[in-house]
């Protein structure tokens, strides 16, 4: 596995485990007294967090990325889906999935 699709796989399953902490674990331990659900879901979310801002430097430098989008990866790691939005539009190689409309007509 190459490091951008390693990259791709942290970046959704660090979106997702953030969501499952803000919108099921919060709920059970401060609705359902049951501290026990962020005691498990903290810590799976804290080292993919880790590892999404780790990989997004190494493939940053991959991709080509500059500062700027370097630094915004970098941000979207705090908000609740963005990293959805890294994975799905930055986190390609170079042309990968982009290819030049033909004239029609022409085969």
């Amino acid at each position: 596995m190459d490091i951008v699709r390693a990259f791709r796989v942290v970046s959704i399953a660090e979106a997702t485990s953030f969501l499952v902490l803000l919108l099921i674990a919060m709920p059970l331990k401060y609705g359902a007294d049951l501290p026990v659900a962020v005691q498990v879901m903290g810590p799976i979310h804290g080292i993919l967090f880790l590892g999404y801002v780790g990989l997004a430097f190494v493939v940053g430098e991959k991709l080509g990325w500059g500062l700027k989008r370097t630094v915004l990866a970098l941000v979207a790691a705090v908000l609740p889906v963005a990293p959805f939005f890294v994975e799905r539009h930055w986190a390609r190689p170079a042309g990968a999935g982009r290819t030049e409309p033909q004239p029609a007509g022409r085969a």
